[in-house]
């Protein structure tokens, strides 16, 4: 049976200790307005505005060097992460419901679970 993904999200991981300032820098510099400055209330996720066709923006508060990766989204993780395994990336970890990879460039990316409905325009089908 295909599953389907695409370019969901870009996320500017923050090595700091307080996000609302970086927050604030990222809404200014890229002209987009804060959705939400604490996204799940516990500090570490805030989420610029963009439009249903565009990726979503997520600034996220980490304890490694900061830093910017991508996530796919998908119906189907765990067939999206294996898809890109055969393509020569790495399984990493899984933590919670999605999938931390590594390219074979060396650059971390995630497969997510679809973050938007419907998917849009930029969708991608594929044989599992």
């Amino acid at each position: 049976m295909p599953h389907h993904s695409r370019l969901s999200t870009f996320v500017l991981d923050c090595d700091v200790d307080d996000l609302a300032p970086h927050v604030e820098f990222w809404s200014r510099a890229l002209g987009k307005r804060v959705d939400a400055a604490d996204e799940d209330g516990d500090g570490k996720y805030a989420r610029l505005h963009t439009e249903a066709d565009e990726p979503v923006l997520l600034l996220q508060k980490v304890s490694h060097p900061s830093r910017i990766h991508l996530d796919i989204e998908s119906d189907d993780v765990d067939a999206e992460a294996d898809r890109l395994v055969a393509l020569g990336a790495r399984k990493i970890e899984k933590v919670h419901t999605w999938w931390v990879m590594e390219a074979p460039s060396g650059h971390r990316f995630c497969v997510v679970r679809q973050q938007r409905k419907p998917f849009g325009p930029h969708l991608n089908t594929w044989d599992s």
